[in-house]
């Protein structure tokens, strides 16, 4: 076997055995937020410690993970592409979805934990999503490294070396979207619909998120804005997003990321970038 191959097997055997227990403990109990939320921060770092344990088995130098920080526009990209592919399909559905749009329930929250309840407006838009796009991102971002760092800093690179950017970034996508099944099947992840819809809602999803991820990964060095993307996508989509919209009519169908609205959404951005590929010829095989 080649020894990129080798890597490439050792990380993946490593990544799902690691992930075993944190999979076991939501399966048993029914619920993603298990613990605490601790066996879900736990899963997401097991590809990083999959990736630190296959670098030390092959003697890999770290820094190949892609720690440099990049010119800034490429953290850019991360932070802020998540907010395109998503804000036009939860519109969308506020709009065409009588009922859908639960932006007074949000800002009740957001008053009463504030203790701002006079105040709802100020509260939601002056000070809860303000810290949540600072404060909240920064611990989204802790949570979204360690994926990143198994996913986009160890696994692209070789894939993408091996195959080329086309089938590379189509195979990290779907061992990435794999990896979640248990818990989307198993456990309290994903949104009351169909199963067989949310699974392939969210399968298409995080394959074109995963050719977005690519080219950023490729194009600039660096797994910084592939994190960045990552933690922006978890936290406005299931923080603010979600929570703004009432599950009511065919709403969870077309929001969520087991609805068919971020599926087309993100498909469109990864057609986008798939086709400056001719852009990363300095990085990635010329074969893709």
């Amino acid at each position: 076997m080649q020894p990129r191959l080798r890597e490439i097997v050792t990380f993946l055997a490593l990544a799902f055995g690691f992930s075993s227990l944190p999979w076991a403990i939501m399966i048993h109990t029914g619920h993603v937020a298990a613990g605490g939320g601790l066996p879900v921060s736990l899963l997401m770092w097991c590809p990083a410690f999959a990736a630190f344990a296959t670098c030390a088995l092959h003697r890999i130098d770290l820094a190949t993970l892609g720690w440099n920080w990049r010119p800034a526009k490429y953290e850019a990209y991360g932070y802020f592409v998540p907010l395109l592919y998503a804000l036009p399909v939860y519109i969308v559905c506020w709009i065409a979805v009588r009922g859908s749009l639960a932006l007074s329930a949000f800002e009740t929250a957001a008053a009463a934990s504030l203790g701002l309840t006079d105040h709802p407006h100020l509260a939601t838009f002056g000070l809860e999503i303000p810290m949540l796009a600072v404060a909240g991102m920064i611990g989204s971002l802790a949570r979204a490294l360690g994926e990143e760092t198994g996913w986009r800093g160890f696994l692209l690179p070789r894939l993408t070396g091996q195959f080329g950017f086309t089938a590379g970034c189509l195979l990290s996508g779907c061992i990435w979207a794999v990896w979640h099944y248990p818990v989307l099947l198993g456990a309290d992840y994903n949104a009351g619909t169909d199963p067989r819809y949310a699974l392939a809602c969210f399968t298409v999803m995080v394959i074109a998120m995963a050719f977005v991820m690519g080219w950023l990964r490729l194009k600039s060095g660096s797994l910084w804005p592939c994190a960045l993307m990552h933690a922006s996508h978890n936290l406005f989509i299931q923080a603010v997003l979600d929570r703004m919209t009432a599950p009511v009519g065919r709403a969870l169908y077309i929001t969520t990321e087991f609805g068919a609205g971020l599926a087309l959404t993100a498909c469109a951005f990864a057609v986008f970038f798939w086709l400056r590929r001719n852009e990363l010829a300095a990085e990635a095989p010329s074969h893709s």
